[in-house]
Order: structure tokens, then C-alpha cells, then sequence
């Protein structure tokens, strides 16, 4: 009894050996995190599979409502990488010690991302104190929220006394549809719709003139950047392509985009001119990945974690994010 049970000990032992050996040489499937309503060129690349040609695997696409969920999925290995997840998921991730590495520069969007204002609620940056004891709706720890907090941070309003709640997007645009709450706060699809009902408390290129960027990224985990290089640089070299050919003819891609990103033609036209698809030269500058990045995740983190939204921040964030897969 006692062999059989070393025997069935050092099968079971070779089996995981096995499967850690398998996992290392080959994935037979890929999975990638992405948003619906969120049109970027590569989901062109998504619907022609260009990518399971290129890499040579499977790739599921998996739609998720914000880039906190993300990084959970990504954490208890559900999925290999996150594509467009916004900045703040991410070093909110890796502040808490979750191993994500960023290791690219997904899109650009001032535009893509606002508070919208009831109309009826009579509320400007003058007096946007009036903030102070109603109903915000906003996702809750991304880049959207962030922006919230920086625009009524600079307008002079309590946060505390402001009654956030959480929702994504939809949700979001529902509420103020109906009048459940003054503002709500949200990127994509769900903004445009916003529109209908309110104005910007804050226009995008106010906010960037007070040193408000916002982008997404393209982020693993450490370890399948470690036991997938040549997939992973394969990945960013379809990705580069994709946005390449957008760059040089727009127009050719835009249904296909629309289309893959679950969206009438019209809005995902208004969202596609109101991103910036940096391509791999720009991401490797200074702006980006060659320190802007760096400085800006520090000075987000320090932000936050005095706004009491993240417990600390973190000395350096150099060390999770890596330029060398691009």
C-alpha cells in the first residue's frame, strides 16, 4: 500500500511537471481581455484572425465592464493579456502587488472619457460646488474615476461629501437618462449617450491643460511574458500593423471596427476621431514608454493614494512596465 502510494505520488508529481513543461511550450488557447463599445483598429485584426494566424494558437476574445475585472481575471489566470486597460486598474493592480507588467501604449483619449451634467441640474464649473450632497455615477477605481477626481479636486469641491456611486458605463448612462443621479462619468459608447441629457461639467482639452492625461494600456502577467516572449511580440507586432493600416486609410476600416466593437457606425466614428492609436516609434519616445509614462503613473499613484483611494503608492512603477515586447 505504501508503493502504491508513492507510485500514485510520483505519477501525480509527473503530471504537474508535465503540465508546468506544457503550459511553458504551448497555450492551446490565448485569451484576451478587451471592451465592447470601445473601437480600436485592432479589432479588425480580432474579426479576420489575424492574430491566431500570426501566433499560431486559438485567441478568445473575452468582453469585460472595466479594468479592475481585468486585472482579477489576469490574476487568477483567466487571462494571458489585457488589451486597452486603462491606466489606473493597472497601477491600482500593481500597487496591491498584483504582477502585471505594461507593455504597451493601447490608445489615447481625452475625448473618449467625461462627467456629463443633467441639464436640468443647473450645475457649472462655477458652482460646482453645488456637487457637494448629490448622486455621481462613475466606475469606481479606473481612469474615468480618476479623472472625477482631479476635475472636482481643481474646482474646489469636498469629494467626501460627494455621493459617489458605483456603475459602469451603461448603467451609468441609464441613470442620468432618468434622473437618478445630477452627473455621470464614463468612456465610450456610454458617453456619447450621455450627451443626449447633459453638458461636460469639463472639456477634455481643459482637462489636459491641467496636466489630466488618459490612456490605455496593453498589460500581462509576469509570468506569461516570461514563458511566452515570442507570442507575446508577436501579438504587438499584429497590433502595430492593424493600427498602421488604420493610420494610412481610416475610412477602409471604420464598419469593420463598428461592427466588432458591437456599435453603430456613426458613434464609433465619433469615438475612433476622438483616440490617438500610438504607434510603436511614438511609444518607445520620451512622451511615452521612454519615462513620460513612468513619471505619470508615479504622480497618479501619489494622487490617489492622498485622495485615500489607493492604501500606498509605490516608490518607482519602472519596474512593471516593459518596452522590449514592442
Amino acid at each position: 500500500m505504501h508503493n502504491m502510494n508513492c507510485k500514485a505520488m510520483a505519477i501525480a508529481a509527473a503530471g504537474v511537471a508535465l503540465l508546468a513543461v506544457s503550459s511553458v511550450s504551448a497555450l492551446d488557447k490565448l485569451t484576451v481581455a478587451y471592451f465592447l463599445e470601445w473601437p480600436t483598429p485592432n479589432l479588425v485584426a480580432q474579426v479576420e484572425k489575424t492574430y491566431d494566424e500570426a501566433l499560431g494558437v486559438a485567441v478568445e476574445w473575452r468582453a469585460f465592464g472595466n479594468g479592475n475585472e481585468m486585472s482579477l481575471a489576469m490574476a487568477s489566470g483567466e487571462v494571458h493579456i489585457a488589451y486597452a486597460q486603462g491606466v489606473v486598474p493597472w497601477l491600482v493592480a500593481v500597487s496591491n502587488g498584483l504582477p502585471l507588467q505594461l507593455v504597451g501604449i493601447a490608445d489615447s483619449y481625452a475625448e473618449g472619457d467625461n462627467c456629463v451634467v443633467r441639464n436640468d441640474a443647473g450645475i457649472t464649473q462655477a458652482n460646482a460646488a453645488e456637487l457637494e450632497g448629490k448622486r455621481v455615477a462613475t466606475p469606481i477605481g479606473n481612469v474615468t474615476h480618476y479623472k472625477l477626481l482631479r476635475v472636482l479636486n481643481h474646482l474646489g469641491v469636498d469629494v467626501a461629501k460627494v455621493n459617489l456611486v458605483q456603475m459602469n458605463g451603461p448603467d451609468a448612462a441609464v441613470a442620468l437618462a432618468r434622473g437618478d443621479v445630477t452627473m455621470a462619468c464614463a468612456f465610450g459608447g456610454p458617453l456619447r449617450r450621455m450627451k443626449e441629457f447633459g453638458v461636460e461639467l469639463m472639456t477634455a482639452a481643459e482637462q489636459e491643460a491641467i496636466g489630466i492625461r488618459v490612456f490605455d494600456v496593453i498589460s500581462v502577467t509576469k509570468q506569461f511574458a516570461a514563458d511566452h516572449p515570442d507570442l507575446l511580440r508577436k501579438f504587438m507586432q499584429v497590433t502595430e500593423q492593424a493600427n498602421a493600416a488604420y493610420a494610412a486609410d481610416p475610412g477602409r476600416f471604420e464598419e469593420t471596427i463598428a461592427t466588432a466593437a458591437g456599435m453603430e457606425l456613426d458613434a464609433a466614428r465619433w469615438l475612433l476621431n476622438a483616440f490617438s492609436f500610438p504607434l510603436v516609434a511614438e511609444q518607445q519616445s520620451a512622451a511615452w514608454l521612454g519615462g513620460g509614462v513612468q513619471t505619470f503613473a508615479k504622480a497618479v499613484a501619489d494622487f490617489l493614494a492622498a485622495q485615500g483611494q489607493l492604501e500606498r503608492a509605490l516608490k518607482s512603477y519602472e519596474f512593471a512596465i516593459d518596452s522590449s515586447f514592442l
